[in-house]
């Protein structure tokens, strides 16, 4: 399957935040069928819980910028090395006073410039030599 390598954005703060997320919808969805107001608080104060979870691991670096990042950056237990000084355009760094300009991102090289394609597919050239 090495022809179907994509960058699907998957990472520690996305995973982190979605788990917290599903445990706090689970609660207050229980909270629900039992008629428990504490319960629905509860499982709501757990899914904005899940909101500071994610902000935090992205503001920590095991986020990602916007944008499709470099291949040997696409495995999820790889930091960010970028985070520190702001993402261009990222809400979650502004509100945290992080502010990168797009200028400054591609000067870094890391997570700035938009990285060449993977090659995908069957070697045309190879099979074409192999005929002569």
């Amino acid at each position: 399957m090495s022809g179907h390598q994509h960058d699907e954005g998957h990472t520690l703060a996305g995973w982190a935040g979605t788990a917290t997320a599903v445990v706090g919808a689970s609660v207050a969805g229980a909270g629900m069928c039992l008629g428990s107001v504490a319960g629905i608080g509860l499982g709501l104060g757990v899914v904005g819980l899940s909101v500071l979870v994610t902000w935090g691991l992205h503001l920590a670096g095991w986020g990602k910028p916007s944008g499709i990042r470099p291949v040997a950056e696409w495995g999820l237990r790889v930091r960010d090395r970028a985070a520190r000084a702001g993402h261009p355009g990222c809400v979650g760094c502004r509100l945290a006073g992080r502010r990168a300009s797009v200028a400054e991102a591609a000067k870094r090289g890391a997570n700035g410039a938009r990285p060449p394609e993977p090659s995908i597919g069957v070697d045309v050239s190879a099979s074409l030599y192999a005929r002569e």
